[in-house]
């Protein structure tokens, strides 16, 4: 479960989560970063929920959808975070990353917060997708951390995951330390939220994450592969979308 900190190219691209949450983010942006998934094998596109039925059209199982829920808050109703889940998966998304319900977690309110994991895990199990558990650690004194890893673990969730990088800081060394002794190798850990750097994403997977949430990847596989970073975008004309093919961008 816990990555080795030197691994070849694609072995890394196949721990990146490629990612554009931006809420200005266009439809060409959008279909840029599918191009890259392509190009460099990455393990999925992480989409906000609008954008997961193009992501899906535009990758045709290149890479999967990870889409998001409650995001980046958690403050939803459960019940708009399951509806939210549900749509997305019928969409084809193949990952939830999901922001536990912070406020109930910070009051105590820890039944609240692992009903809501658990039905989000059942729900995405049932049709064979994956749920990680947005922490948002910045937020959180280690006792809550400690806490919120627990109740991802009995929830059945399967990745917890440092940050949404809407907050006040992203990950951490540190954080990434505590939540792998927490969970042990039975569950996944994701480090998000400035990571731009091959040197950073190598001290996350050193320090025990198996799953990289960055809007930086094309840049950091240029790192790793020895090349300047890329000047000329890559060429989008035929990649295939909702309602036909991008000509033009």
């Amino acid at each position: 479960m816990i990555a080795d900190a030197n691994l070849p190219p694609l072995s890394v691209a196949s721990l990146i989560d490629h990612t554009l949450l931006k809420p200005e983010a266009s439809e060409e942006e959008i279909a840029r970063l599918c191009a890259e998934a392509r190009q460099f094998a990455f393990a999925s596109v992480c989409v906000n929920p609008f954008w997961v039925p193009f992501a899906v059209r535009a990758l045709e199982g290149a890479a999967k959808v990870c889409s998001t829920v409650g995001f980046p808050l958690g403050a939803n109703d459960a019940r708009t975070k399951l509806a939210e889940a549900e749509l997305a998966l019928s969409h084809g998304a193949a990952e939830l990353d999901m922001v536990i319900n912070i406020g109930a977690l910070r009051s105590h309110q820890y039944q609240i917060a692992a009903k809501e994991i658990g039905d989000l895990a059942e729900l995405a199990h049932s049709q064979s997708a994956i749920l990680k558990v947005i922490l948002e650690t910045c937020l959180l004194t280690d006792e809550e951390k400690i806490t919120a890893c627990r109740l991802a673990v009995e929830a059945s969730a399967d990745f917890v995951k440092t940050s949404t990088g809407f907050s006040k800081s992203g990950a951490t060394v540190e954080d990434v330390k505590l939540m792998r002794q927490c969970v042990g190798e039975r569950v996944g850990v994701k480090a998000s939220g400035g990571i731009r750097s091959l040197e950073a994403l190598r001290l996350m997977l050193g320090a025990g994450a198996n799953r990289i949430g960055t809007s930086s990847g094309v840049q950091i596989m240029n790192e790793l592969k020895g090349e300047p970073e890329q000047k000329q975008p890559i060429p989008l004309s035929g990649a295939k979308v909702p309602g036909g093919t991008l000509e033009g961008y």
